[in-house]
């Protein structure tokens, strides 16, 4: 794929009629600019749009999880987020301004070979998570158009238009809302919004400087006489701290300028309120859990918040946000570039409204104390077994067994890391301690016109068992089976070029 194949994706009009492109993305939030530097590597470029002046400037989802990790491995981005993260610092809990001991936030687990990033969340503030997927972005041609308020979208059967405030309209095949859990694009498609309140009293989000506190730990301030908890965590890589601070009383209107800030520190800590010596950014919000009644209108799509909203405890927001651009970007692009049925876009709210359903109960429960913050929030174990795009041949296979519809475990036989081998835009076919390599079939019944099929061989191996898996391009097992029979036919019914 060549660099200028992205870049002819979007031109700009002689008539005056606005800007073409493949995919409008509205919103230059993680789950937009996931979605846009996937598109782009495959040669496919998204069109992003921000209301805003810049990229979001705070810390608000900060927890990486591990599911994630492996896909910014696969994107491209995976050193540079784990230089500027961090592991999360172990809790300690304060009392009258003494040290009471220590408070774990997950429960430990081992990272092995088949879950290379497992052991709990990576540690990276939103902006810089954001900043990094946009300068990924640009390495691959792309860009950010800033200031750009969508005021009205409409389709046909072709394509989508988009109006904005300022600016040339916007002609693209397909749009995705990635604007947020205010989505415009989502109000004006007529997609409702149920849901809940998780916690009526309003929750104060900041990012601040701060005397009088280590970076070691995430120092945890308990409610006492009818206020709400404090927690101060470090932000790795930064010289700011990470203010949460709950409200008790529904009505309660936090305030968020420096002297109100002040005022919360010193009322619930042994701090003075000379120790907040800035406050670089700060928001409030009431927590709810919330998904659109659909994920798919037409040619438009809703991805992250503007289809799910989350509570942040157990941090799976911006995580599952990530993945629905993960899972959408492929079948795109499969459709865009590769001449896939546009059906294949079904799969995507198919495989997604459920997983965020899921996600959403975990993060509710989390948040009222019902549930630790376990192996669930990992996101390791997520999956399409059901999915129409899942075929398993195999009969009578235990429940834990690797199954198609799961995700694709790493590992390292015969010299091959298989991360390794799927990272990138295609789909790979791996062959487990079996004989018969699909690499040497040549057969027009096989897979040999299949351009977009890697071919992998490796001994036997615990993670997989043995057999033949067909692993999708973001990572899961598409089908699978003893052989390679009747393997042909999913492919050609799932559109691979």
């Amino acid at each position: 794929m060549e660099l200028n194949d992205v870049k002819e994706a979007v031109t700009v009009d002689t008539d005056g009629t606005g800007t073409r492109a493949d995919v409008l993305i509205v919103g230059a939030g993680a789950t937009g600019l996931t979605l846009a530097v996937d598109l782009a590597r495959r040669g496919v470029r998204g069109m992003v749009v921000e209301r805003a002046d810049g990229l979001f400037p705070g810390s608000r989802g900060k927890g990486i999880q591990p599911r994630t990790m492996e896909v910014f491995d696969d994107l491209g981005v995976l050193d540079a987020i784990r230089a500027k993260g961090g592991t999360y610092p172990v809790g300690m809990i304060w009392q009258d301004g003494r040290r009471q001991g220590e408070h774990r936030m997950f429960d430990e687990t081992e990272a092995t070979e088949a879950e290379p990033y497992a052991g709990g969340p990576w540690m990276v503030p939103q902006w810089r998570t954001q900043e990094i997927l946009s300068a990924r972005l640009e390495e691959l041609g792309g860009s950010v158009e800033i200031g750009r308020e969508l005021v009205g979208i409409a389709q046909d059967a072709d394509g989508v238009k988009a109006s904005f405030a300022s600016g040339a309209p916007v002609r693209a095949r397909y749009a995705v809302a990635a604007d947020g859990g205010r989505s415009a694009v989502r109000r004006a498609l007529g997609i409702g919004m149920t849901g809940e309140t998780v916690d009526p009293a309003p929750t104060l989000v900041a990012d601040l400087r701060i005397s009088g506190l280590d970076r070691d730990n995430w120092h945890v301030f308990p409610p006492t006489d009818g206020q709400g908890f404090l927690a101060i965590c470090p932000l790795p890589h930064t010289q700011d701290f990470q203010l949460v601070g709950n409200f008790t009383d529904p009505a309660a209107e936090p305030d968020l300028s420096l002297d109100g800030i002040r005022k919360l520190v010193a009322t619930r800590t042994h701090l003075t309120p000379d120790d907040v010596t800035e406050v670089r950014w700060a928001s409030d919000f009431r927590p709810r859990a919330a998904m659109a009644d659909r994920f798919r209108e037409g040619r438009v799509f809703l991805a992250g918040d503007a289809a799910h909203v989350h509570s942040p405890a157990g941090g799976q927001g911006l995580n599952t946000s990530v993945q629905d651009a993960y899972n959408l970007g492929w079948k795109l692009a499969a459709v865009l570039r590769d001449g896939s049925p546009d059906s294949l876009l079904d799969s995507y709210e198919e495989e997604r409204l459920p997983v965020a359903a899921a996600m959403l109960g975990l993060s509710t429960r989390v948040h009222r104390g019902e549930v630790r913050r376990g192996t669930a929030t990992q996101q390791l174990g997520l999956g399409y077994r059901d999915s129409t795009l899942t075929v398993e041949t195999r009969e009578d296979l235990p429940s834990d067994a690797l199954h198609a519809g799961d995700r694709a475990p790493d590992g390292t036989r015969g010299g091959v890391r298989l991360f390794d081998a799927f990272r990138g835009p295609h789909w790979t076919l791996l062959t487990v301690g079996r004989d018969a390599d699909p690499a040497d079939l040549s057969d027009p019944s096989d897979l040999a016109g299949f351009s977009a099929v890697r071919t992998v061989r490796i001994p036997s191996y615990e993670a997989y068992g043995t057999g033949v898996f067909l692993v999708r391009p973001d990572g899961y097992v598409g089908w699978a089976g003893e052989s390679v029979e009747g393997l042909a036919g999913y492919a050609a019914n799932a559109g691979i070029a």
